[in-house]
């Protein structure tokens, strides 16, 4: 991810002189700035969806940690009351 953020930062510097540019190299730019706008909406909805995952696995452990917990309240309860 940093190293694409590197890459990223490198074209945009290098993009940002096309300015001064004959109109085939900013056009040759311009599909070069398209290509990483999808590859970053590609990027962004790959981590999304596995931020939902996660968020997912974290939510079940944490149900099955406080079941977990209920219940050894539960037997330590009635172990105080001599049940």
């Amino acid at each position: 991810m940093f190293y694409r953020m590197i890459v990223g930062l490198i074209w945009s510097l290098l993009l940002s002189s096309v300015a001064f540019a004959d109109n085939g190299f900013k056009e040759g730019g311009k599909e070069v700035g398209q290509g990483f706008k999808k590859m970053g909406k590609a990027t962004g909805t790959a981590t999304k969806k596995s931020g939902k995952a996660i968020g997912k696995a974290f939510k079940k452990s944490g149900q099955a940690t406080g079941k977990a917990f209920k219940e050894a309240g539960k037997e330590t309860g009635k172990a105080v009351k001599g049940k």
